[in-house]
């Protein structure tokens, strides 16, 4: 009897070690660090990944914020297709790898991705993928989207998503204030009557007050558990909006009726996400909408323009680790219509993941608002300066390696560590 019981163990204990082996390689190593020759792809093959149903680990400071995920044939010839360097691991390498990274010596992580999420970028009809920066990461990395505009928003399509991403628009209801620069340009003329025909069809009698319902569906989108990514206008413009909710900012040619003169003293922060106790430029020929943005003479000679991503616990801050995570820590700057925001006038409450050293010019932020999340991340394009209306798209198999974009694609990877929002 006892002669068999050991030929049990001897048998289960061989069983276990030809699982451990076989559970060892069906896993996919993708580094991250500097050896990796197409970060952003890389986000691209995660992702895909958790689309067929896999799961993946994301190693918080781990060689860059590496990845560990199941191995299929599938996404080894997605790897060797997109160029992504990888390789499959040993059982011994694996278990080598998470001893250290969940090592309390080290600040390093082991974040578990379950499920992909249902993204959304907000565009108006006729848009294109090269518009804005996000749409570009996530058409290169090949990151399934759909695109939505005012009235899904308003008739509760976002209950649909668990990610948002916001760009270009103006939800002051002032179309970005380029009158001055580009009142007589056919594009201006045509999007104004574009945004005067929805608002009219759908029933307000301002842009203004459809921009307005737009924010505050966003923000219960948030509150209800979703996750909003914010670029470039889309950052200060909605916060200003929310904190106009109760006047009037927009002069005659935006809205056909002049602003109210006492709008400033009108503005409640309670009502914001991430900004307070700025001061409105009510001027309608100036192109700003507040002291939010950082202006180009506070940043000066473009080769001095970098900022600097903070350090934070893995253990204790995984959400703006992985949020930051990347092969470098110091980046290049770029610009916007919004480029960068002032550190006094970001509640306390909200993240600085990264700011430009030395001054009180933010770059990247993240918050808690109900269940869900919002982080806002200034300038138009990591990989162009100074980005013009009507500049060509950026070619990002130029910038495969970019640090700036990597920011972008942390952020459709960030909700699949989390549960899938409850709907409200």
């Amino acid at each position: 009897m006892l002669s068999y019981f050991f030929k049990i163990m001897k048998i289960t204990f061989i069983y276990l070690i030809c699982l451990l082996s076989l559970t060892a390689q069906s896993k996919i190593f993708i580094n991250m660090d500097s050896a990796q020759s197409d970060h952003l792809k890389a986000y691209g093959v995660v992702f895909n990944s958790l689309v067929d149903g896999g799961t993946a680990d994301w190693l918080l400071n781990y060689k860059g914020g590496s990845f560990v995920v199941d191995y299929s044939k599938k996404t080894v010839l997605k790897c060797r297709a997109a160029g992504v360097s990888f390789s499959q691991i040993s059982s011994s390498d694996l278990v080598d790898i998470y001893s250290l990274v969940q090592s309390n010596e080290q600040n390093t992580e082991v974040i578990r991705l379950e499920k992909a999420p249902e993204i959304a970028v907000y565009v108006p009809p006729g848009f294109q993928p090269w518009d804005d920066a996000v749409t570009l990461a996530l058409e290169y990395a090949e990151v399934k989207y759909d695109k939505i505009w005012i009235e899904e928003i308003l008739r509760g399509d976002l209950d649909k998503y668990d990610w948002l991403h916001l760009h270009h628009e103006d939800f002051t209801g002032q179309y970005g204030k380029f009158y001055n620069s580009f009142r007589n340009a056919p594009w201006y003329i045509e999007q104004q009557q574009l945004y005067e025909n929805e608002a009219k069809r759908l029933g307000f009698s301002k842009v203004s007050q459809m921009e307005l319902a737009v924010a505050r569906s966003i923000k219960e989108y948030i509150a209800g558990g979703g996750f909003l990514f914010a670029m470039c206008s889309a950052t200060d413009s909605y916060d200003i909006a929310l904190a106009a909710h109760n006047t009037d900012i927009a002069e005659r040619m935006y809205d056909g009726d002049a602003a109210d003169p006492d709008a400033q003293e009108k503005l409640d922060f309670s009502n914001t996400l991430a900004f307070e106790n700025f001061i409105l430029e009510m001027n309608p020929l100036v192109y700003e909408y507040s002291n939010i943005d950082i202006q180009p003479n506070e940043i000066g000679n473009q080769n001095n323009d970098y900022f600097t991503l903070f350090d934070f616990s893995a253990k204790y801050d995984p959400v703006p680790t992985m949020l930051n995570q990347n092969h470098v820590n110091v980046i290049k700057g770029f610009m916007g219509q919004t480029t960068m925001f002032r550190k006094n006038l970001i509640k306390k409450s909200v993240y600085v993941l990264a700011e430009r050293a030395g001054s009180d010019q933010v770059k990247y932020i993240h918050g808690n608002y109900g269940r869900g999340t919002f982080t806002f991340y200034g300038g138009h394009d990591p990989e162009d300066y100074q980005h013009a209306v009507g500049d060509p798209p950026t070619d990002l198999s130029l910038y495969k390696n970019s640090p700036g974009y990597r920011l972008i694609l942390n952020n459709i990877l960030f909700p699949a560590a989390k549960k899938k929002k409850q709907k409200t």
